[in-house]
């Protein structure tokens, strides 16, 4: 068995980045390379080409790896309703809920699931590249722990923590990471990686070697800061950062709902040079958009009830009323109906019941089933495709037909996330949207599946380029030195 797990100091300290990187690379060496990550807590999901639902990094990841996603590669996918409870995802299917309070008991046949997953992949591929969760120090969680050191520890993965310089403090919170470790996950804790490194990389190497010194562990490397990484990301964090800046045809706003999903639907958009995209939460920023994006949401009748006390449900039908477009997608689509029923209470309360914002005649009922597919058709004479991740089902009164939805004049609903990644289909609709404005928009060209595998290997140069991914390898293969040193406090626990 060849595994290696990147863990990291934070949750977005760069784990999905050097992993999906390591598998690029490595799957460059003619290795056959599976990705893998115990427990994922993301809205952004996707789904396999058997029906099953996993997070979209390690659907990205068995990309760069040049393998088919499955469900094995993310056994365990927690989707969070809330604060306190999340929905369970379990090898691509609904599994119930969990709730804070049931952390540890509520959780060991998921670290059964996981476990059972991770061996799977071993005995059928060459080398496994596993993610972390959050930090391996959160030592308040250690004992139910079966993403990071937990993982390690069932199979003696050697591990590397990747650092984020550009939040500052990296070297304190890697040496912090590993010190407060027990002795037996220090054992597996191998060295680092520093991510997002922006300057002279030899001002850093005073810094290195001393960590090194210390800690008895080597770095293997630092990733620079790069403006093109960005894609296809799991992360809410990462909404901050999404604004286009360009001398833009159309303005497209996209609502950030409290419980957004699948917001990686509109990272086609930002990639279009002539689009100004960005997300928003106030009345006001919808004044001069000429597209508004209402996205996917985990829970779309709070959603909803959330639109409404922002005013922004008045401001969207305002915008549709003054003739601009509306686009919703899956929650979003919803959202834009006549109304929205839950008999069995899949979002919270049996029998919910809410008005829509009344833009397209059609209504959603809630059923308990969960539809998981790979939808495909044409509009606009163009092929378009994308995937389904409902429990909502829509009913289309007199609107006209529209992919996986329904239209009327300048509002459109599509329950199909990722047709925005249809070239032509996307083309098509962004001129229509143009011309509803009154603009004329020349297609940009620009292919999403062909610049997602630019990317792809542009990070795949970058780690070649930058981590010592021979010794990495190695790594993985032979497992971590038997000589590592252990440090306080953990050394005493």
């Amino acid at each position: 068995m060849s595994a290696l797990l990147v863990a990291g100091t934070t949750s977005d300290a760069g784990k999905s980045i050097v992993t999906t990187g390591l598998c690029r690379a490595f799957a460059r060496r003619g290795i056959k390379v599976a990705p893998y990550k115990a427990q994922n807590m993301s809205n952004n999901s996707m789904v396999t080409a058997g029906g099953g639902e996993i997070g979209r990094a390690q659907w990205i990841q068995a990309l760069a790896a040049g393998a088919t996603p499955e469900p094995a590669m993310n056994p365990v996918l927690l989707k969070p309703g809330g604060d306190r409870r999340s929905h369970v995802v379990v090898m691509g299917q609904p599994a119930g809920e969990v709730a804070s309070s049931d952390w540890l008991e509520g959780r060991r046949h998921l670290a059964r699931a996981a476990y059972d997953a991770f061996d799977d992949l071993t005995s059928r591929f060459d080398l496994v590249v596993a993610e972390g969760a959050g930090s391996p120090a959160e030592i308040n969680l250690r004992a139910g722990d079966y993403v990071n050191m937990g993982l390690a520890r069932h199979a003696g993965i050697a591990t590397v923590v990747v650092g984020d310089i550009d939040r500052g403090g990296v070297f304190a919170s890697m040496y912090g990471t590993l010190a407060l470790l027990e002795p037996l996950d220090q054992a597996l804790l191998a060295g680092f990686v520093i991510n997002k490194f922006r300057g002279d990389p030899t001002l850093l190497t005073p810094g290195l070697d001393e960590l090194a010194r210390l800690t008895g562990r080597s770095v293997y490397g630092v990733l620079p800061w790069h403006p093109d990484l960005w894609l296809d990301s799991e992360d809410a964090l990462d909404l901050e950062g999404r604004r286009t800046d360009a001398d833009a045809t159309l303005r497209v706003a996209v609502l950030r709902l409290p419980r957004i999903s699948n917001f990686t639907d509109v990272d086609a958009l930002g990639l279009e040079p002539d689009l100004d995209v960005f997300f928003c939460t106030e009345p006001r920023d919808l004044a001069t958009a000429d597209l508004v994006v209402l996205p996917g949401t985990r829970a779309t009748l709070a959603d909803l009830d959330w639109l409404r006390s922002r005013g922004l449900d008045r401001a969207v039908t305002a915008h549709a009323a003054a003739g601009r477009s509306v686009l919703g997608i899956c929650g979003g689509a919803q959202m834009l109906g006549r109304s929205i029923s839950d008999p069995a209470g899949v979002e919270g309360s049996a029998g919910a019941f809410a008005e829509g914002l009344g833009l397209l005649d059609v209504t959603t009922t809630f059923e308990m089933e969960k539809v998981l597919r790979l939808p495909s058709g044409t509009a606009y004479g163009q092929p378009v495709s994308g995937y389904e991740i409902h429990h909502g089902r829509l009913t289309r009164g007199s609107a006209d037909d529209f992919p996986g939805g329904a239209r009327s004049d300048n509002v459109f609903a599509t329950m199909w996330h990722g047709s925005l990644e249809s070239d032509g289909f996307r083309q098509a609709l962004l001129a229509e949207v143009a011309s509803i404005a009154g603009l004329t928009r020349v297609p940009s060209g620009v292919s999403f599946p062909e610049r997602r595998e630019a990317r792809l290997d542009l990070l795949g140069d970058l780690v070649e380029e930058h981590l010592d991914v021979d010794a990495l390898l190695a790594l993985a293969e032979t497992g971590a030195p038997t000589s590592l040193r252990v440090l306080p406090p953990g050394a005493t626990r």
